[in-house]
């Protein structure tokens, strides 16, 4: 918890969610500063109503204090960056802007970021398992799907997840999907505790064709 995650170009997505969870959790005061701008000496004058800059001299030390904030997350970023990333936003004088020029390089404008959620949904409605494929594997699919469309489209959700792998299973499941239909209540099932199941039936099935053959005595 002493420095946030490294960044990784390859895996933007994966570290935004880490830093942001990271810098969250160390001050929520923080990730304001990032999302919404340097906190500000400025104080509305009562005659003018017109705000004003307050002076060094005649700042409180609960407005210092918060103004630090300003350079202690625009720290916690330097720290989380490599060399090559530092050098890209090394112009950059507000927090806020560092951010943005970090999503917009890797993760792309708006544009960009809508037509890589248009993919996701594409690949996500299109979705299949195949017939010889291990569960872990068609989860791990899977959950790259979704979690990227959550880290683009933080307003994306779906409460089909465990509805939509049970359709995309293959025909040789149909028995264990009835099966897991009729006896879960499937708008309170858990994806992590469908995949469980369907492990442990995949488990089953396997020991069932490869039974262990008797020892042979002479």
């Amino acid at each position: 918890m002493q420095r946030p995650s490294l960044f990784e170009s390859d895996s933007f997505i994966y570290w935004k969610n880490r830093f942001e969870t990271y810098v969250k959790s160390k001050d929520l005061d923080l990730w304001h500063v990032i999302t919404n701008g340097d906190f500000q000496p400025i104080i509305q004058n009562p005659e003018t109503k017109l705000d004003e800059v307050i002076s060094f001299e005649k700042q409180t030390d609960d407005i210092k204090k918060r103004l630090a904030k300003n350079n202690e997350e625009k720290m916690v970023i330097y720290n989380a960056l490599p060399r090559k990333e530092y050098e890209r936003i090394f112009m950059c004088n507000k927090t806020k802007e560092i951010w943005k020029t970090l999503l917009i390089t890797h993760q792309g404008n708006n544009q960009v970021k809508n037509n890589k959620i248009d993919l996701l949904v594409q690949q996500y409605e299109q979705f299949i398992i195949s017939g010889d494929e291990f569960i872990d594997s068609a989860f791990a699919r899977f959950n790259t799907i979704i979690t990227s469309l959550k880290a683009l489209d933080e307003g994306y959700f779906s409460k089909n997840y465990v509805r939509k792998f049970l359709r995309d299973l293959h025909p040789k499941w149909r028995a264990k999907v009835t099966a897991i239909e009729e006896s879960k209540d499937l708008t309170s099932l858990s994806l992590d505790e469908l995949i469980g199941n369907l492990k442990v039936h995949e488990m089953i099935i396997k020991k069932c064709r490869n039974p262990i053959s008797p020892s042979l005595h002479y």
